[in-house]
């Protein structure tokens, strides 16, 4: 049975995700250049939807001036990230980004591949609970899976998509379980809707980080 959202226990997620995800370790290169080049020191930085903690403990890896505060709803995802994360002053929280109450408390906000799961009510609940949790001119940066713009362009990239997913996997039951999941398990939206989305949520200024085969990287700033 799994204990989270995404296809994989949270035990093997780490080990796997990277096989699922083209270029999954490059949306926390990115973040972490985004927020290096802010210039912010002493960061008080919430990562919604944090999964193992991966993202902290990169961060960890290059600097000590960030106060973490970690939400996911899955226990045994926070587990692994507090087991990962052993020894720092981190406050862990067994939350979703739906039930996010903060207020203008936060430098920084992340939700890496967390809210694709949600259908659209919950996601613009979930995009504005991050927006009010930020600091006036804070940075949130959200990176998601995505749909195309068109049924014949989608196709496209969900076969390439496939075609990495054959490559690494090298099991077609895998493959066909990732694949069907969408629109089922997971509702993509377009980049388009993503920017448009952002800015009825609140923030100024929303732009494309990255892009690569069916995700996308977005980071918008506050007010």
């Amino acid at each position: 049975m799994i204990d989270n959202r995404s296809a994989y226990n949270s035990n093997v997620y780490d080990a796997n995700i990277v096989s699922t995800l083209p270029y999954y370790r490059e949306y926390h290169n990115q973040i972490i250049d985004l927020v290096r080049t802010t210039g912010l020191n002493d960061i008080c930085w919430l990562d919604t939807g944090c999964g193992t903690g991966t993202l902290a403990n990169r961060v960890f890896e290059e600097r000590e001036d960030v106060r973490f505060t970690l939400c996911d709803p899955s226990e045994k995802m926070l587990e692994r990230a507090k087991e990962k994360l052993n020894g720092k002053d981190i406050r862990f929280l067994n939350i979703q980004s739906q039930e996010l109450e903060f207020d203008s408390e936060f430098d920084i906000v992340t939700a890496v591949q967390c809210h694709h799961y949600l259908k659209p009510e919950a996601r613009r609940t979930a995009v504005q609970n991050c927006c009010r949790a930020l600091k006036d001119n804070g940075i949130f940066v959200t990176f998601e899976n995505i749909k195309m713009t068109t049924d014949e362009s989608d196709m496209i990239a969900l076969k390439r998509w496939e075609n990495f997913l054959s490559e690494h996997l090298n099991d077609p039951e895998k493959v066909a379980h990732h694949m069907n999941r969408r629109g089922i398990e997971v509702f993509p939206i377009t980049i388009e809707e993503h920017i448009k989305l952002l800015r009825e949520s609140g923030f100024r200024s929303v732009d494309v980080l990255w892009t690569s085969y069916l995700q996308a990287g977005f980071w918008a700033i506050k007010g």
